[in-house]
């Protein structure tokens, strides 16, 4: 399969010709090639029966931009019934979960080809019958209603660039809204009218986002302004789906355009309302920079950072990261409420951090993110202000030994958010923040060498203190075992002799009576 550039180059800018459409059908046609064979056997075991089968959507889409799809998506004039049967007999397992929406999968495992070559992948469809998908006002589930015909089938989805067929197994390209043009010339453009197509599924103007981030196309002008007039509709739809729309938009290579359509168009003040929050008004002074472009170009810097590549992830952050490219894009949510214009004209946000974790905490919880996500973005918000102390008096190694425990396994992840945050055109600064947190890491690695900084634990355990202060279980032994951890962090590891004399020091301290009394 040849390889294919990054989907915002690999389309003219211009006006699109006959030649820029030759290329982009070279490209599938390159691919199409390539189709396993079961596919086809697919499409022979449908037409066998009667019925019509067409590889449609992204698959299609992303053939003609040169690559392949792991997975296939068909839709069929076959009942889901049908469809079950025949795949049952294709496939080595198939499942129904989707049924109610007209949708059956199947999974066939890898087998030789029937001229000999070497066993194609497993290979996973899905089969949709003709349907149509719509909204009533209040519901937050679409009502399927099945169709009759492939065209019918097309102009119900989302954009013209997924409204594209392949029908199987004569490979006949079905492309009944121009999809192709658009695609060329990177536009988004609804095989319906805008306002229909978001008025039957809201979640299509999410989508739109998200294409724009993902593969780097322009909203076409009745799209946007169906989007702006309609956003409020985007509440009907289920937190979840919301959510996944939010989750892809971010993975994307560059999510920068996506949250810009969310933004401009309204969408994110309905999904997203402290992102738009933070388009703080510019003090005539110019004493705070524009903190929502801030968070975009921290997110963009934050991205730099990952390690590996999207198809070969490797390191201590592989990407693409959701939970530093959230708390990228998230840090400073807390600058709204906490604002003050001080004597003197300046501007402060005293303890936005602390609020921001809060503001974030609870956002992510409504869009019913998991609970592990919640924590790690929520904790990195709050101390991604930690590290600034640092560049204005060097810190002790208890310090560097609390930053590295408050970090814990979101360590690296806080290296990388602390880092992108400078975003300062003062390059002198830049440089002199950028040197801070070398020396930091520098000292984080040398304590490392003598100390496992990344589980510091007390020098002596629950049991050593109950049997060195003759104590039962209870609110005694957790207040001495914050005396070790304290201990520990103030003067690294220590023998347990040395930590047995400290324990018992402070507990005849602690049990002394008051010179008061």
């Amino acid at each position: 399969m040849p390889t294919s550039p990054r989907p915002q180059d690999a389309a003219p800018r211009g006006p699109v010709t006959t030649a820029d459409l030759a290329v982009l059908r070279r490209r599938a046609l390159a691919v199409l090639a390539d189709l396993t064979p079961a596919a086809l056997e697919l499409g022979e075991a449908f037409a066998a029966q009667g019925h019509e089968l067409a590889l449609v959507g992204g698959p299609v889409r992303d053939a003609f931009l040169g690559r392949a799809s792991a997975d296939l998506d068909f839709a069929t004039s076959a009942t889901p019934d049908e469809t079950q049967r025949i795949l049952a007999r294709w496939g080595d397992a198939h499942w129904d979960i989707g049924k109610a929406f007209g949708t059956i999968g199947a999974r066939r495992h890898a087998r030789p080809e029937r001229d000999g070559r070497a066993a194609s992948p497993d290979l996973v469809v899905e089969v949709t019958t003709y349907r149509d998908d719509a909204y009533e006002p209040s519901s937050r589930k679409p009502e399927v209603v099945f169709g009759d015909s492939l065209e019918g089938d097309l102009s119900r989805r989302d954009f013209t660039v997924n409204a594209m067929a392949v029908r199987v197994p004569a490979l006949t390209f079905v492309d009944p809204f121009d999809g192709l043009a658009d695609l060329a010339a990177r536009r988004l453009r609804t095989p319906v009218t805008a306002e229909q197509s978001f008025d039957d599924d809201p979640l299509r103007m999410m989508r739109a986002a998200r294409f724009a981030a993902q593969l780097g196309f322009s909203l076409d002008d009745d799209v946007r302004s169906a989007i702006e007039r309609m956003a409020e509709r985007i509440a009907i739809v289920s937190a979840e789906r919301v959510r996944d729309e939010i989750v892809k938009l971010l993975l994307a290579p560059d999510p920068r355009p996506g949250l810009e359509v969310l933004v401009n168009c309204g969408l994110a003040d309905h999904v997203l309302p402290e992102l738009p929050a933070l388009r703080l008004e510019i003090d005539e002074h110019h004493r705070h920079k524009d903190v929502y472009q801030h968070s975009l170009t921290v997110l963009a810097q934050a991205i730099a950072t990952e390690t590996g590549t999207h198809a070969e992830p490797t390191g201590p952050v592989p990407g693409p990261d959701l939970v530093l490219r959230l708390a990228a894009l998230l840090h400073d949510i807390g600058k709204p409420a906490t604002r003050r214009f001080e004597p003197g004209g300046g501007v402060s946000f005293h303890h936005h951090e602390v609020v921001g974790a809060k503001l974030v905490a609870r956002r992510l919880k409504a869009l019913r993110f998991d609970k592990e996500t919640v924590q790690a973005v929520a904790r990195l918000t709050e101390l991604h202000l930690r590290f600034h102390g640092y560049g204005e008096q060097r810190w002790t190694d208890s310090a560097v030994r609390r930053y590295v425990t408050d970090a814990g396994p979101l360590l690296e992840r806080l290296h990388r958010l602390t880092r992108s945050d400078c975003t300062t055109r003062n390059r002198r600064k830049a440089e002199q923040l950028s040197f801070a947190y070398d020396d930091l890491e520098r000292r984080i690695a040398e304590l490392r060498e003598h100390e496992e900084l990344a589980a510091i634990r007390p020098d002596l355990d629950g049991q050593q203190i109950m049997a060195v202060l003759g104590i039962p279980p209870g609110r005694e032994v957790g207040e001495a075992y914050r005396f070790l951890l304290d201990l520990r962090m103030e003067q690294g590891p220590q023998e347990p002799e040395v930590a047995e004399a400290a324990l018992r020091a402070w507990w005849a301290e602690r049990s002394a009576p008051s010179s008061d009394a």
